[in-house]
């Protein structure tokens, strides 16, 4: 039988991750009792939210003990099956962690049925990613025709969505990215009508003339500098969903100066909503509608992804501490078998 793998949290980083945070261990091959599965993991999506797990105080969900696998959803194949709902070869979707194999109670299992895609979508545009970007843009910031709408992040699973939905709702899209490159494919494959770098000295200014008419909906996936530039272009009545806020994850010191002020101010006096979120919050109502929605535009190719692939379970570490540097372009997946 295969080798069994998994990466473990091998301490808790103080600042940002590196390689010494993770280890990589091997094991006996799990085994299913009545009502489990054992999956083989296919791809593993490596997604921000993962560093607040690393924390010894996560703010919203229990934290990844020191020593476990990290956490992580994947899509896996059933190669074992106690349970009258899934056999052998089944396709699932599972929060299975950074290992190559895991038996997994049978209740944890989505069955992926729609192959009309391929596979690795359901980590990203149609995953959790692509959901959190529907739901905070349906729910919250709720796009008019001839708004304008600005994201950050732009580039990434649920920026690219957030952009290429409002454009279908009719307002004017403004993607923030970090660099030329990424600034050029919102514009010329996404079809944003403008994007600015936030890496450039002037991204405060470009970013203000890119916005003449104002910002009504900033969808806030970075936080950091980026809501700093864009909180004097909200308009009034503006709405804020807060999906991220990337700029803080690891912990470091912000210098300069304190916005805190000047936000609270800023919400007073325009009348601003800024409503931060979870995407668990909404799966029960809106998830069904999501797939109904998003699928088919995602397989007819009117809405466009683009994914990161690297090889191999090793892989993993160097791709999450990357991906947090801002040096990913696109979804990150770990193909592991």
């Amino acid at each position: 039988m295969e080798a069994y793998q998994r990466i473990v949290l091998a301490s808790r980083p103080v600042a940002a991750p590196t390689l010494d945070t993770f280890r990589l261990e091997s094991g006996a091959m799990p085994r299913p009792e009545a009502g489990q599965l054992l999956v083989r993991t296919q791809y593993l999506s490596l997604d921000p939210y993962m560093r607040g797990r690393m924390s010894s105080a996560a703010p919203y969900a229990q934290p990844v003990a020191v020593g476990d696998t990290m956490e992580g959803e994947a899509i896996a194949e059933v190669m074992q099956s106690r349970s009258d709902e899934f056999r052998e070869g089944d396709i699932v979707r599972t929060m299975v962690g950074w290992r190559s194999h895991a038996a997994i109670n049978a209740k944890d299992a989505r069955h992926v049925r729609n192959r009309s895609v391929p596979l690795t979508v359901y980590l990203g545009v149609l995953g959790m990613p692509g959901f959190a970007g529907y739901v905070g843009l349906k729910v919250i910031g709720q796009p008019k025709p001839g708004e304008t709408l600005a994201v950050s992040a732009a580039t990434g699973p649920v920026g690219s969505l957030v952009g290429q939905l409002a454009k279908r709702a009719g307002a004017r899209t403004i993607g923030i990215a970090g660099g030329a490159s990424k600034c050029h494919y919102l514009v010329s494959c996404l079809d944003f009508d403008a994007a600015a770098d936030r890496h450039a000295e002037d991204f405060a200014r470009v970013l203000q003339d890119l916005s003449p008419d104002g910002i009504d909906v900033y969808f806030d996936n970075a936080g950091g500098p980026v809501w700093q530039a864009v909180l004097p272009l909200l308009n009034r009545y503006a709405r804020v969903p807060v999906c991220g806020l990337i700029a803080f994850y690891n912990g470091v010191p912000q210098t300069g100066r304190d916005w805190l002020g000047d936000t609270m101010l800023t919400v007073l006096r325009r009348s601003l909503l800024i409503r931060g979120f979870l995407y668990s919050e909404f799966v029960s109502d809106y998830y069904d509608e999501f797939l109904e929605e998003v699928g088919p535009l995602v397989a007819n190719g009117e809405i466009r992804y683009r994914e990161q692939m690297v090889e191999g379970l090793e892989a993993a570490p160097s791709a999450f501490v990357g991906m947090l540097e801002g040096h990913n372009f696109g979804k990150v997946i770990v193909k592991v078998a």
